[in-house]
């Protein structure tokens, strides 16, 4: 079994110097021991010649891939458990707003390599998200084995319509379309290019992603904002979704992690 995690960890769980947050991710990390884990909002991590990053690697165990998101400094990042082999690595800031962490591996679970890309899409509109769609469109062929985790800022189709309403209007119009209601356009299309959305597909999308419970009344209001997409061939493979809610995940950050099992 190969167990997949994304987790967007608010400035990767440090507030200034104060990593109380960080603390509490790494015992939701090792809880949780994914064998692929990716993250969004790393921010700093790569300052200080790597401080923060040696660091995160030594307490969590796993050698960290890392996409530096030059312009916004969230980057995006991919963790591997010892074992798997790294076949090729790729940061992309061109296409993408906070970069994307794109690596081909060599999984002991699996019977070819597996394309695992962490993507944390732009905040700041839909036409902005469709864009950066479109570039990871190019990773859905049916037959391969491709994952993506993150944060991708984004209603799916397939989800209840959330209180929009009760955002103020900055807020608001990063999710919405014209007419008030959530725009499921992103979502979509990547399901149209051939991805296949696990949280829906295992009955796991009533789960809300977002806010934290310490972070109400922030700029989210409940809906699910973080998913793994996979090619039809992972899919087909994938078990026993679930938004990881317990064990401190509502203070660690301001989205809840989401975990799934690949047969």
């Amino acid at each position: 079994m190969l167990r997949v995690m994304t987790y967007n960890t608010l400035f990767g769980g440090f507030d200034g110097e104060d990593g109380r947050r960080f603390e509490l991710q790494v015992e939701i990390i090792h809880e949780a021991d994914p064998d692929v884990l990716f993250v969004q909002e790393w921010r700093g991590f790569l300052a200080d010649g790597g401080r923060r990053l040696y660091e995160a690697e030594r307490r969590l165990g796993r050698r960290a891939l890392v996409a530096a998101a030059a312009v916004t400094g969230q980057n995006t990042a991919v963790l591997l458990k010892p074992g798997i082999e790294v076949l090729r690595f790729e940061a992309d800031a061109d296409h993408f707003h906070h970069a994307a962490a794109i690596a081909a591996l060599r999984v002991p679970q699996l019977d070819k390599p597996l394309t695992a890309i962490s993507v944390h899409l732009c905040p700041m509109g839909s036409s902005v998200r469709l864009r950066e769609a479109s570039y990871l469109a190019n990773f859905a062929v049916d037959d391969s084995y491709t994952i993506i985790g993150g944060d991708l800022n984004s209603v799916s189709p397939h989800d209840a319509e959330p209180e929009l309403s009760d955002l103020p209007a900055r807020f608001r119009f990063r999710y919405a379309d014209p007419d008030g209601k959530a725009d499921r356009g992103t979502l979509a299309a990547l399901e149209r290019a051939g991805f296949t959305d696990i949280g829906f597909g295992l009955d796991g999308n009533a789960v809300p992603t977002v806010p934290g419970a310490a972070f109400k009344g922030s700029e989210f209001v409940p809906f699910r904002c973080d998913y793994l997409l996979a090619s039809k061939a992972l899919a087909d493979r994938a078990r026993d979704y679930r938004v990881l809610t317990g064990g401190g995940a509502g203070e660690a950050s301001d989205h809840y992690p989401i975990l799934c099992d690949v047969a």
